[in-house]
């Protein structure tokens, strides 16, 4: 099976100016978020950044994780630090101020718009329950106290805290109370008419903006405090784009709080569409049931849709762990994103969704869809069909009309006269509107290991339209090359550019393009990687048995607490070990571990981003055990290789798991200047003299 690193070529270009109400009218782009729960490899400022060039065709905008530093390992919803200082203050678990400034700046070259994680409702603390952090940004020293925390913050916890310490506290929350963190105080201070959260976030938000280069914001939690705040900001900081994360299923209550940001009458902030995901969940998730889709959301309403960013998964709603199930959508994932990709409001994809190839090439094709059409988040939209065994839309586009019917496709088929059906897939199939009159392309552009054929299909209502097309970038003309409806053009194995169009009374309409390039990489090949623990059950641990709990990031191994007991044990060099093996079916996958003997006494500390064979020994230690790598002890060298014998690129890791080289395009440079030892080279030891 060919490995397609798609990337289609319409451009979704960002607005030339800002908008008044911080989301554009007709806007036609597709947001992804980029990252998922423990995705600290995947989202990577650099990882993403060098998927750049492939996102340009799909998404004008990227969600990030909060960017700041947490103190630690952190998907970033215990924000410390809100202000770069020269320091460490944004380094955070997906890369350092510089990496993090590169991964910005190149997506505004492909005219992508990065979305900073606002997380305002709450502040993490790093000195007792009121120490924050004092932060001086261009010459201006921040610094919250005590007094800017909720006076019933923690259900009074807080307060009871503040009493002891003898402090006073701000004034009662504007929303939801929140048992975690310091909920701030956004309101001003009745004695000075003044408020220094104001101050602080207004300094924060205007910083994203200007100083980062970010083109809006995701706000965090938007329940915790009264929307006029995120108002306030977005009035102040003037981000191109705005979203709260109101989580609510009641589409009045979206509403209401999408209303609620209004400054001087203007909306101020989009909300996700949580309604219209779980009427997405229920349909998919159901047996027979996929009338609720007719539940919409705010981007069924009329005068909300502009404000609707539609998802089906997200990292609180995704899978997570058998002891985290949290609320997937557990089936018919595809279908899901069929109806989004078709409906009005702006769609977020979910970036493990993305990553993963059993969904992958389905969803590019229904964004092409998408942008075939030229759909927009103010699209007009009608039910055609709604019964328990299928449900369908028609959606219009600037250009076409999409009709998305999912559940049992064959029980509903519109007027073959006007539609034309062009994609397919489970319990999906995606027709558009004849007068579109474009050409559909069956292979996305990307990059190949082989010679393929391309199959072009006119969608038309004009009787003598052809199909015109290139092979080398340039525009096809009246005197192009012809091919009928359903044939197939051979793409060599070289860069190649498909342009087609249709020829319609002497003229070329709605020209379509597809870059293909060729690589002699050898596709990945799944492999395992085993973890070999030191016989713990002797002196001096004296474990009463071995338990591996172990976890990834989109549910490959899930464990629930204490983890699998592991009876297997191998003798290696005169040592004894219990091991467990686990597949690495997908590039760039990785897995955690706690190693315990089935009680929470004894047991590890955390094992994370595992992706090849390692030997461990436990440490007796007072708290969680302290694990040592023994790896290079027991790496056979019979096992070594000279050189590595695979195709580029080159990943070159420690013989323990620190990744020394990345993406090395030259097999000589993969290795070359080393120290003098055993490395591993895609997945095989390699001896460095």
């Amino acid at each position: 099976m060919k490995k397609l690193l798609f990337s289609l070529i319409v451009a979704l270009a960002l607005p030339s100016v800002v908008s008044a109400e911080a989301w554009p009218e007709k806007y036609e782009g597709v947001m992804l978020q980029g990252f998922y729960w423990d995705s600290f490899t995947q989202s990577k400022w650099k990882t993403l950044e060098a998927q750049a060039g492939d996102f340009e065709n799909f998404f004008s905008l990227v969600w990030v994780p909060q960017s700041g530093n947490c103190g630690g390992t952190s998907m970033g919803y215990d924000d410390l630090y809100w202000f770069p200082n020269g320091a460490s203050s944004y380094s955070s678990s997906f890369g350092n101020e510089a990496a993090l400034r590169s991964m910005i700046n190149t997506f505004k070259e492909h005219g992508i718009g990065t979305i900073a994680d606002v997380v305002i409702n709450h502040r993490k603390s790093n000195s007792g329950w009121f120490g924050f952090p004092a932060e001086t940004y261009k010459g201006v020293t921040y610094k919250m106290t005590a007094a800017d925390v909720c006076s019933t913050d923690d259900g009074g916890k807080a307060k009871t805290e503040a009493n002891r310490l003898g402090v006073t506290l701000g004034q009662a929350d504007t929303g939801e109370d929140w048992d975690g963190m310091r909920d701030l105080d956004h309101k001003i201070d009745p004695n000075t008419g003044k408020s220094n959260v104001q101050e602080i976030c207004k300094a924060y938000t205007k910083m994203l903006i200007e100083d980062l280069g970010y083109a809006g914001f995701r706000y965090d939690m938007v329940k915790g405090y009264a929307a006029e705040y995120t108002g306030l900001y977005n009035s102040y900081s003037k981000p191109q784009f705005s979203v709260g994360e109101y989580w609510d299923g009641n589409r009045n209550a979206v509403v209401n709080w999408i209303n609620g940001t209004k400054v001087d009458g203007i909306v101020q902030s989009a909300a996700f569409d949580f309604p219209f995901r779980y009427s997405v969940r229920d349909a998919c998730n159901g047996t027979n049931q996929w009338n609720k889709l007719a539940n919409g959301g705010v981007a069924t309403a009329s005068n909300y849709k502009r404000y609707a960013v539609t998802f089906i998964e997200n990292h609180d709603t995704e899978y997570r762990s058998a002891t985290a199930p949290q609320d997937p959508i557990k089936a018919n994932v595809l279908a899901g994103y069929a109806f989004m990709l078709s409906m009005p409001g702006t769609p977020c994809v979910f970036l493990k969704h993305w990553v993963d190839n059993n969904y992958n090439k389905a969803i590019r094709q229904l964004i092409h869809a998408r942008q075939m059409a030229a759909l927009y988040n103010t699209s007009t939209h009608g039910t055609m069909k709604s019964e328990a065994s299928v449900y369908a839309v028609r959606t219009l586009g600037r250009i076409g009309q999409i009709v998305c019917v999912v559940g049992n496709t064959g029980n509903f088929t519109p007027d073959a006269s006007l539609y034309q059906k062009f994609l397919t897939g489970s319990n999906f199939a995606i027709y558009a509107s004849k007068a579109t009159n474009s050409v559909w392309i069956d292979e996305p552009s990307g990059t190949y290991y082989n010679s393929f054929e391309a199959t072009l299909t006119a969608i038309t209502d004009q009787s003598g339209a052809q199909i015109v097309y290139t092979l080398d970038g340039s525009d096809p003309t009246a005197s192009s090359a012809k091919i009928a409806s359903g044939g197939k053009v051979t793409i060599p194995m070289q860069t190649t550019t498909l342009k087609a169009g249709l020829l319609v009374g002497g003229e070329v309409k709605n020209i379509v393009k597809r870059v293909y390039t060729f690589t002699s990489d050898e596709p990945f090949t799944p492999y395992t990687a085993t973890v070999y623990l030191k016989d713990p059950t002797v002196a001096p641990n004296n474990w009463a048995k071995v338990n591996y709990y172990s976890w990834d990031g989109n549910g490959t191994v899930n464990d629930s607490w204490p983890g699998r007991t592991i009876t297997d044990t191998k003798v290696i060099n005169g040592t004894k070990f219990y091991y467990r093996t686990y597949n690495i079916n997908t590039p760039g996958y990785t897995f955690n571990c706690v190693l315990n003997q089935g009680d929470n006494s004894h047991q590890t500390e955390d094992i994370t981003d595992i992706d090849h064979d390692i030997y461990l020994e436990v440490i007796t230690q007072t708290n969680k055990y302290q694990v040592k790598d023994i790896t290079s002890e027991f790496v056979a060298i019979t096992d070594v290789i000279a050189d590595p014998v695979d195709n580029g690129p080159y990943n070159v890791y420690t013989i323990d798991g620190r990744m020394v080289r990345q993406n090395v395009l030259d097999k000589a440079e993969a290795t070359a200047g080393l120290p003098r030892g055993i490395y591993i080279v895609n997945h095989k030891k390699v001896l460095v003299r």
